[in-house]
C-alpha cells in the first residue's frame, strides 16, 4: 500500500490515522479498508486478509439502496471468506461538509478466534454425568459441600444470605444423610453454612425440637 502519509488523496491523509489505530488495536484479526465510492476503487487498506490492495474495485454497489435510517454506519453484518472464515464488519459512509459521500470506511473482524474460544468455554460448561456416589460414601466432608453447594443453587442464593429456614432445611438434609451421626461433622457444617457453631448448635436444637413435635401421637 502506498504511504498513507505520501498519498496524493486527501481522504487517504485524513483518515489514515483512524484506519492504522483500529489496525492496531485489532490486528491482526481485522482488516480496515477505504472505499471511493464515486470510482468504486479501494484507495487504502490496513492489514489486508487477502489479496487486495489499493486501486482494486470496491464492489461496493450503489450508496443510494442502503437504508437511510442507519445514519451512515451499518453493520455488524456477516461476511464469508473462501477459506471459510467468518467475518463481523461494520462501514461507516464518510460525507463532506455538503453532504457527498467522500468515502466509506470498512472494519472487517475475523471471528476465528472468538468462536475458538467460545468453543472451549462451551466444552467445559458440557453437562457432566452423575457422580460416582459409591466413591464419596465414606467422605462425609464432601457429602457436607455437595449438600449445602446443591441447596444454594436450588434456590438461587449465595450462602451468606441463606434464611433460617433455609438453613434448617439444609441441616435437615445433612441430617437425612447421618452426617451429624460422624464426630467432628458440626465445625465442617457450621463453616460451609458460613455460620458460628452457637448459631449452628441453635438450629440443630430447633430442628430436633421441630422433629420430635411431628412424631408426636
Amino acid at each position: 500500500m502506498e504511504d498513507a502519509e505520501e498519498s496524493t488523496d486527501h481522504r487517504v491523509r485524513l483518515w489514515a490515522p483512524v484506519g492504522q489505530a483500529v489496525a492496531l488495536l485489532l490486528g491482526p484479526y481485522a482488516e480496515v479498508v477505504l472505499h471511493d465510492p464515486e470510482t468504486d476503487r479501494i484507495l487504502a487498506i490496513w492489514n489486508p486478509m487477502g489479496s487486495r490492495s489499493p486501486g482494486d474495485p470496491s464492489l461496493l454497489g450503489e450508496l443510494d439502496g442502503l437504508d437511510p435510517s442507519a445514519r451512515d454506519v451499518f453493520g455488524p453484518y456477516g461476511k464469508l471468506l473462501a477459506d471459510g472464515r467468518r467475518l463481523s464488519s461494520v462501514s461507516a459512509v464518510l460525507r463532506e461538509p455538503d453532504g457527498k459521500a467522500a468515502a466509506v470506511l470498512c472494519v472487517n473482524l475475523d471471528r476465528t478466534p472468538l468462536e475458538q474460544a467460545a468453543a472451549v468455554l462451551s466444552a467445559f460448561g458440557a453437562p457432566t454425568v452423575p457422580r460416582p456416589e459409591p466413591l464419596f460414601e465414606q467422605d462425609w466432608n464432601e457429602r457436607v459441600q455437595h449438600i449445602v453447594g446443591a441447596y444454594v443453587r436450588e434456590c438461587g442464593r449465595p450462602v451468606e444470605r441463606l434464611t433460617r429456614v433455609d438453613r434448617l432445611a439444609v441441616l435437615a438434609r445433612l441430617d437425612e444423610a447421618k452426617i451429624f451421626a460422624v464426630r467432628r461433622a458440626n465445625p465442617v457444617v457450621a463453616a460451609a453454612l458460613r455460620v458460628s457453631r452457637s448459631t449452628l448448635y441453635s438450629l440443630l436444637a430447633e430442628l430436633r425440637a421441630s422433629s420430635t413435635k411431628d412424631h408426636t401421637p
